[in-house]
């Protein structure tokens, strides 16, 4: 990411502003972007955010996700104790931080829906 922002720098101070970045930076962001996150990478490379999340989604090779489901979770009154799950994918990172619920119920659930899918 570093490099990429060095190129970036470099191509900004030759160039007027408001000037379209070459394919090929936009290219190497997206690939960029996959590693280490979308907002993370528009935010240190000062990049607009939805163009770069749409080169990221339309790169070749790279297949549309299944629309997301909707899914519940309902713990029991009786079940104490806190659960953090952490998922992290090529659109970013999510954390979600479960209180009332423990581990395995969290993977019991988590298994079911990935069952279903």
């Amino acid at each position: 990411m570093q490099q990429l922002g060095r190129q970036l720098e470099e191509w900004r101070n030759s160039h007027p502003p408001r000037s379209r970045l070459p394919e090929e930076i936009w290219a190497a962001a997206a690939e960029v972007a996959r590693q280490h996150g979308l907002f993370r990478t528009a935010h240190t490379l000062r990049l607009d955010y939805m163009k770069l999340k749409r080169r990221v989604q339309t790169a070749p090779g790279l297949r549309a996700a299944p629309p997301a489901a909707f899914v519940e979770l309902v713990a029991p009154a009786t079940v104490t104790g806190e659960c953090t799950v952490e998922v992290e994918s090529v659109r970013g990172k999510l954390r979600v931080v479960l209180p009332g619920m423990t581990a395995p119920d969290v993977m019991s659930l988590i298994r079911s829906w990935m069952a279903e899918t």
